[in-house]
């Protein structure tokens, strides 16, 4: 029971964890490069500010609904014995942990300020300097996605 339950959790931490990594995937190969080389300080911030506005209300769900059953998967593999899965889904909750870290230590309080100036058209100061922040750990959390997904992938495959 405990191994089927664990692949199907596996299964659903993949899924879950697949929306961020593809979010951030795409935001490092296109959004990225529009922002530095084509918008204004402005347009980024309003931009960016009403991204993180909805992104902000629609990915905790995905985040939170991974790390779980990540959480979930690791303790089912524990609980079959299958000490390959439980180091595999081990490595994956770590990452993921990181992620979560970089998120709410760095990009979270960037996402909150760039938010209230799309909301209030107040454009701060250093709104580029905000964005370059926000910027320098994106190549990190695609890199602690990858390693997310490939462990989650590792510990369906060895349940």
């Amino acid at each position: 029971m405990f191994i089927l339950t664990g692949q199907i959790l596996a299964a659903l931490a993949i899924l879950a964890n697949a929306v961020v990594y593809g979010t951030d995937w795409s935001v490092a190969l296109i959004t990225r490069s529009v922002y530095r080389d084509h918008l204004d300080d402005a347009t980024v911030t309003i931009s960016a500010g009403w991204g993180h506005y909805y992104g902000d209300k629609r990915m905790p769900i995905f985040g939170a609904g991974g790390i779980i059953t990540a959480v979930l998967a690791l303790g089912c593999a524990i609980a079959a014995g299958q000490a390959p899965a439980a180091v595999a889904a081990g490595l994956a909750l770590a990452a993921l942990l990181t992620w979560l870290a970089c998120y709410v230590l760095i990009a979270k309080p960037i996402n909150t300020a760039q938010t209230a100036a799309a909301r209030t058209g107040v454009i701060p100061a250093d709104a580029r300097a905000l964005q370059d922040k926000w910027d320098s750990i994106l190549n990190a959390r695609v890199a602690l996605q990858t390693v997310a997904l490939s462990g989650l992938i590792a510990a369906l495959a060895l349940f």
